[in-house]
């Protein structure tokens, strides 16, 4: 596969946003789904472990495993198959739930639920892209343990781990409404849709600023009963697409309405998006979570009940993001992925990082393909 560098040309009509600073000053052609062709390839190649189940930590020879960015690595490959519909990915991502599974003690289920959630929804998604009844089988076994979660500690919600059920917060709730709402589209079992209500109905009340609409992190992390009103980019995309996945399923435009309240509170956001850049939130889980925001927002922005003004702000500040790392965050021709878009990146690169990277070029790759970019 070869590695697609910046095309500079004189005739491009893909110009960045202009009320943004640090805006992209270069002509640039933007070759996103052959950019996205070069991330995968090179992320397969230099992540995959020895032994071909998992991906490991980092480019510079650290080969720990960690459980919930293979889940991710799963959903790019899934994203690649469904753009490319090239079987090299497919087989891909069915190596990577059995590697998952074999490496993980031979077994699915962990310590912490949204881990669990998060290969859930990717097991779901390689299921409906695939009709492989495997993935559908390990949806189902982690759907099963996931639920074990649910306790009434800080008045309702899936905990964080099974060895903390006091602790609620965003990431074990969002993503759960998100697979709840899928399934009960897929199986239609009433269960599936009332927990995720129920599930929406607290995170609301709990851990949403009724001020803005942007989504804190936790509540109860120290034992105090306090929230923590952290706010990460993960968790503002997992929301979203929370509310959104539960409009789909039920037509409940208030549901539709607070996706678009918590979208457009995150893109104005000078903490999360400084100057309409996402920021950095460093490598290890950090590194991921911006991704995590672009898959969802992207998601948003495909809903034919946004209107016209809310779903050109997303997708403008979706293309400015992507332009900015297109031009300036990923090195060439290594094709690693900076943790701080409008950098370079400097020494190691984390496989978290580098998925964040794929997610928006991938995405960028979509929404283009699509006459949106």
């Amino acid at each position: 596969m070869g590695l697609i560098p910046i095309m500079l040309t004189s005739c491009l009509k893909d110009k960045p946003f202009p009320l943004y600073p640090n805006k992209v000053t270069a002509v640039v052609d933007y070759k996103y789904a052959e950019t996205a062709d070069s991330l995968q390839e090179k992320t397969y190649r230099t992540y995959l472990s020895a032994n071909g189940n998992y991906f490991v930590q980092d480019n510079a020879g650290n080969t720990g495993y960690n459980y919930w960015p293979q889940a991710h690595t799963l959903d790019i490959f899934t994203d690649a198959f469904l753009r490319t519909k090239n079987e090299v990915y497919k087989q891909r991502m069915k190596s990577l739930l059995n590697g998952t599974r074999i490496t993980n003690g031979n077994k699915y289920p962990n310590e912490f639920y949204d881990d669990m959630e998060w290969l859930a929804l990717a097991s779901l998604r390689g299921y409906q892209a695939t009709n492989d009844n495997d993935y559908l089988d390990a949806a189902n076994t982690l759907w099963t343990d996931i639920k074990t979660g649910l306790n009434n500690n800080q008045g309702g919600g899936i905990a964080w781990r099974k060895s903390q059920l006091d602790y609620k917060n965003t990431p074990a709730n969002a993503p759960a409404i998100i697979f709840a709402c899928r399934l009960y589209a897929l199986k239609k079992n009433d269960a599936d849709l009332s927990l995720a209500k129920s599930l929406y109905t607290w995170l609301r009340a709990t851990l949403v600023d009724p001020s803005s609409g942007i989504i804190w992190d936790g509540i109860n992390g120290n034992h105090d009963g306090q929230i923590s009103k952290n706010k990460f980019t993960y968790n503002q995309g997992v929301y979203m697409g929370a509310a959104l996945e539960l409009y789909k399923v039920t037509n409940n435009a208030d549901y539709l309405a607070d996706a678009v309240r918590n979208a457009t509170a995150t893109i104005n956001d000078t903490d999360i998006s400084p100057g309409g850049l996402l920021k950095s939130e460093g490598q290890g889980d950090g590194g991921l979570f911006k991704g995590i925001l672009v898959r969802y927002l992207t998601l948003l922005v495909q809903e034919p009940a946004v209107n016209d003004n809310d779903r050109n702000a997303y997708i403008k500040f979706l293309k400015y993001n992507a332009q900015t790392l297109y031009t300036q965050g990923i090195s060439r021709p290594a094709l690693f992925v900076s943790p701080d878009w409008k950098s370079l990146p400097s020494g190691t690169t984390d496989l978290t990082t580098q998925l964040s990277g794929v997610m928006m070029i991938e995405a960028a790759a979509t929404l283009k393909t699509a006459g949106k970019f």
